[in-house]
């Protein structure tokens, strides 16, 4: 059984124009511990395809399933406890809250979750050091460059131990050694804990570091 399955997936959004239609039938499955990625022209649906397989967004028609779990016959409160616990979200800009350091940030979504805070603290401060940042952890944001910052919503994204980690650009906002620097990372979180991940990318060459490419147009999967 796939980790996700996506069986007729469409999306349309309503403009005074009429209906607009980005995502055209969608049918796809990611295994597990599978390192995916899409890759298109802008305006595709990438983004679109990311948001939903996270349960951000629904969609207009189609199923998606997490195992035999049809997600959005989920109520919300449900919905967003599944999300919560079993999806990583890393995104092109990495939204981390200014006022907190390094450490507190990645062991927000625990705090959140109302996990014990000394188990989430040490679980942060494991992954931060895995990822390079132990010296790095008391400080906010401000004091970080651009791909620490990422780094620090890496380990956010792995702080509950998700059963993927979707991210959308995660190296756009970055130059090109630091991109490439934490796409490197990314594929050594896959290999080394099996973590799945989905990966929107402008990047073919950074594409072509992960399992397998998704290539889109139009709203549709042309290959896989």
């Amino acid at each position: 059984m796939p980790l996700i399955k996506t069986s007729g997936l469409k999306k349309s959004f309503y403009t005074p124009a009429g209906d607009l239609e980005v995502l055209r039938g969608i049918d796809l499955e990611i295994a597990e511990g599978e390192m995916a990625a899409i890759i298109g022209a802008s305006g595709v649906g990438k983004s679109t395809l990311l948001h939903i397989l996270g349960t951000l967004d629904k969609p207009t028609e189609g199923v998606v399933l997490y195992g035999s779990d049809d997600v959005f016959s989920f109520d919300d409160i449900t919905l967003a406890s599944f999300r919560n616990h079993r999806i990583g979200f890393v995104f092109q800009f990495h939204h981390l809250l200014p006022e907190f350091t390094a450490l507190e940030n990645v062991m927000m979504p625990g705090i959140i979750n109302g996990l014990n805070q000394s188990v989430i603290k040490e679980r942060a401060t494991s992954i931060l050091t895995e990822l390079g940042l132990h010296g790095r952890i008391s400080h906010r944001p401000g004091e970080l460059s651009g791909g620490e910052q990422q780094r620090v919503a890496v380990a956010r994204a792995l702080i509950m131990e998700p059963a993927v980690v979707l991210a959308d650009e995660p190296t756009g906002n970055l130059d090109t050694k630091t991109g490439d620097d934490l796409f490197s990372l990314l594929t050594e979180v896959n290999s080394s804990k099996g973590t799945t991940f989905v990966i929107v990318t402008h990047n073919d060459t950074l594409a072509r570091k992960c399992t397998r490419i998704i290539r889109m147009v139009d709203g549709r999967i042309v290959s896989l």
